[in-house]
Formats: structure tokens, sequence, C-alpha cells
């Protein structure tokens, strides 16, 4: 008898196997599909339903995606959210048609191309000043309206005990809220000829995220499976910095914020970070990740799926892989089904995976790509 998706994802997570590989899409930006690949994908279905989007956040352009579109995906998991505080999504409801967005921290996003904006107001962008750390005007992170919602809809999902739960707070990773305050080229140049300025940066960023993520998980009680956190810390061939700059000045701040969940919570950690990540995952092993996403299989080693399941598969749990570089994009359906097949084939093996996107979903890649991918798995992901 088929598992349910809840049963299914808890075996992974306990490091049993499943009756198949579990599916997530939809559940996080990180798991997501943007809006203009969504709506194709319901006129493909036959479905009409009004546009939403994770977060109640437009700018972001990640869908939130209709119930009835999550089981045709086979999707196992389900979301829960914060907000940003009511005043700063009443003040964008209101603001000039295509002028900047702005969120709580201070941060401004442009529109490009129509619906699709770019962080590129950085208020901190001119500073290496400790001083500057401290008189910035911090957002409040016990504003109730970022999390009124929560506990409502995690106790919904989990008394209805059929699809794992995956919560997921937005901007609450330190590293990325640096690059957006200071622009990524410039902390990055501040890691390494203002080490204190960025450690004082850094330190109040994850005292900010850890108070959010403490009400966010009060909120959410015992009714929630895996807890997303991450930062981007890959490029395509290599690593945003030595493993040694890593080690020395960002991990100790991981290693807290960690620490401080798992203090919060039973459920798993779920560590996105993008690129070739290879070098650090017995770091994140070590401060207590329980899954790593999105295996950006585009990316140097992690390119070597062997490798990873072979050196870390018994300590992490994999999730994603499937790319959205090349194959999701530019592969057709027979080619996408094939991918799938040769990553289950082996991050699958002996359990111990679950099949995402690598990243979100884009707007280049077509309805019929995402539907190859979800079903390929209900073909081909069983366990015999």
């Amino acid at each position: 008898m088929p598992l349910t998706s809840r049963e299914r994802v808890l075996a992974v997570l306990n490091h049993e196997i499943p009756d198949r590989v579990p599916i997530i899409i939809g559940a996080s930006n990180a798991t997501g599909i943007s809006m203009p690949t969504y709506q194709k994908l319901k006129k493909v279905l036959g479905v009409e339903s009004p546009d939403g989007f994770l977060y109640d956040w437009p700018e972001l352009g990640t869908a939130k995606i209709d119930e009835v579109i999550l089981e045709r995906l086979h999707s196992d998991v389900r979301g829960v959210w914060d907000r940003e505080p009511a005043s700063i999504r009443e003040k964008n409801a209101v603001r000039e048609p295509g002028s900047p967005y702005f969120n709580s921290w201070g941060v401004g996003s442009v529109e490009g191309d129509p619906g699709t904006w770019f962080p590129a107001i950085h208020p901190m962008a001119d500073t290496h000043s400790i001083a500057d750390v401290e008189s910035y005007p911090w957002p409040d992170m016990n504003d109730p309206t970022r999390v009124a919602h929560v506990r409502a809809e995690a106790q919904k999902l989990a008394q209805e005990n059929k699809y794992a739960i995956l919560a997921t707070p937005w901007l609450a990773f330190p590293l990325e809220r640096a690059f957006a305050l200071q622009r990524m080229d410039r902390f990055m140049l501040s890691l390494g000829r203002h080490p204190d300025f960025a450690k004082a940066l850094l330190a109040r960023l994850t005292d900010l995220c850890k108070t959010l993520m403490g009400n966010f998980l009060r909120e959410c009680g015992d009714n929630i499976d895996m807890i997303k956190i991450g930062d981007d810390l890959g490029m395509q061939n290599s690593l945003l910095m030595s493993p040694k700059m890593y080690r020395e000045i960002l991990k100790p701040f991981h290693a807290d914020y960690l620490a401080f969940i798992r203090s919060h919570t039973r459920a798993k950690v779920f560590f996105h970070t993008d690129g070739d990540v290879y070098p650090l995952i017995p770091d994140f092993i070590e401060m207590g990740v329980d899954i790593l996403n999105p295996i950006q299989t585009s990316a140097g080693k992690m390119s070597d799926l062997e490798g990873l399941k072979k050196q870390f598969g018994r300590n992490i749990i994999f999730c994603g892989a499937i790319d959205t570089h090349r194959v999701l994009p530019f592969g057709t359906p027979d080619e996408v089904r094939m991918e799938v097949k040769r990553i289950i084939n082996i991050l699958g093996r002996g359990g111990g995976y679950m099949l995402a996107s690598v990243h979100t979903v884009m707007s280049d890649v077509s309805p019929e790509n995402v539907l190859a991918m979800v079903d390929a798995v209900d073909e081909l992901g069983w366990y015999s």
C-alpha cells in the first residue's frame, strides 16, 4: 500500500527507504515556480484560479501554487511562510506603479523586464564603519504581523496529516542580508579588507535573524517537519570565498544560528546554498544540517553525483539536482525524463533523496517540461 506524502518524506528524513522518491515543488522560493511558467501551466491543465504570490510578495515573482495544481504535480510537501510587516505591504501596495520596492530592511528592488525585479538599492553600500552598523534603522523582528497567520496555517496542515510541512521564513539568512545591504561585490571586499566591520554586520544580522526565527518557530510549534534556511556560498566552479575564510568568519555565525534553531524545534534543518559548495559539505554536516539543497549539478564538483552519494550520503539528505541551467529550459520532455531517471538512479539509491528543481523553475521552462519532470518521478521513482 502506498505511503502518504508525509509518511514518504518522513521515511527519507529518518534515512529509511520510502515507497517512492518524494517530490518537493511549490513549498518555498527555492523550490517554486515563477509566475509566467505557472500561468502557462494552469492554462495547459485547464485550471482557472486567481494568481497569488509566495509571501504575498508580487515583486519576488514566485507563484503561490493552487492546491489542485500541487496535487497534479504530485508534490509531497506543503509550505508555511512568514510575511513582511503589514506596514511594508500596505506601503508598497499604494506606491507609484513601476517605482522601487523597498523591503523592511531598507533594500530597494527595481523593475527590469515587466514583472521582474532585482535588488539595486543597497543602503549600506558606501560604509565600512562599525558605528554605522550600530546606528542603522534595523527592522523590527518582533512585529506580530510577520507571523500572525503562521500558527493557524501550520496547525491546519498538521491536522490534515497528508503532506510533509516545510517552513520557510524569508529574508532570514545573514550572508544574503549582508549582500543585499552592501551589494555582493562590496561585502566580499569587506570580508577581505574590513573583517572587523564584516563581522560586526554579520553579528547584528544573525541576531535579527534569530529573533525572527524564534518568533516564527514558536508559532509553528511542533507542527512542522522541516525548517528551511540558507546562504548562497558557491559560484559556477568554486566557492564565493576560500574554505579558510568561511571557517574563520562566516561559519561561527552559521553554527550559532543552527544551534539556536535546533534548540527551538525538532524539525529537520533544510539548508539551501547554490553553486559548487562541495568543499563545505563536511562543515554543513558538522553544524547539524540534515538536508542539502539544491545540488546544482551544473556547478563544478556538484556534478559528481556518484562522489556526493558515496562520500556524504549516509550523513546528509540530498534535495534538488534537476538542472535548471540546460535540461529544464532547453531540453525536450523526453530529455527531462531521462535526466530524472539518471538522478534518481544515483542520488535515490538506497533512499536519502528528495527530488526538486535546482532553485526556482524560471519563466524559460515550458509547462510540458515541468509535467515531464514530476510524471517521470511518478513513473520511475518507486522503490521495489
